[in-house]
């Protein structure tokens, strides 16, 4: 079965969509937006995290970059700040096409693999993919970016957190 997408593209089949997990906003200036945001709306704290050098692929094509990203939870979701340090990625093409803004959001996955498998055979191609350094052996970490501007409006990421990070994920009790 195919699902048209109101002319925006085709699906084969039915997917399954994972819990929400957090938002993307791709940023020129960490820092300026960690004041914004924090000023602004009161959102902290923040975790600010130097990715060295991340190996992911851009639509198949092997490219290294360097990332500085901020994390802040807002009740059940993350806030992730995205800011390219290096190299080329799908965020450095989002900032030339569009400038800074909303660029994706990730779905919460326990089997990374799995999932784009399936995504893949519905006809959703990755954008850009990576596994992630874990802390535990045994486990496992990564993200996909996948091609779904053309369907829905937005990126989705696919994200598979390690072990020892879930909990920063986890829903709080609302209204307790």
């Amino acid at each position: 079965m195919m699902m048209d997408m109101g002319g925006r593209g085709k699906v084969k089949g039915h997917l399954t969509f994972p819990p929400l997990c957090q938002i993307g906003v791709v940023v020129k200036d960490l820092e300026k937006a960690i004041e914004a945001y924090s000023s602004i709306f009161g959102v902290g704290p923040w975790k600010v995290v130097d990715l060295p050098s991340i190996d992911a692929p851009l639509r198949g094509e092997p490219v290294e970059y360097k990332m500085r990203i901020a994390l802040a939870k807002m009740g059940c979701v993350v806030l992730e700040l995205i800011q390219i340090l290096e190299g080329e990625t799908i965020h450095t093409e989002f900032l030339r096409e569009k400038g800074e803004g909303l660029h994706h959001i990730a779905l919460m996955v326990d089997d990374l693999d799995k999932v784009v498998e399936e995504w893949e055979k519905a006809g959703i191609k990755v954008l850009q993919r990576s596994k992630l350094p874990v802390e535990e052996e045994g486990d496992t970490a990564g993200f996909a970016y996948m091609d779904t501007e053309d369907l829905i409006g937005i990126i989705i990421e696919l994200l598979k957190v390690p072990k020892s990070r879930t909990d920063f994920y986890k829903c709080p009790n609302i209204g307790k």
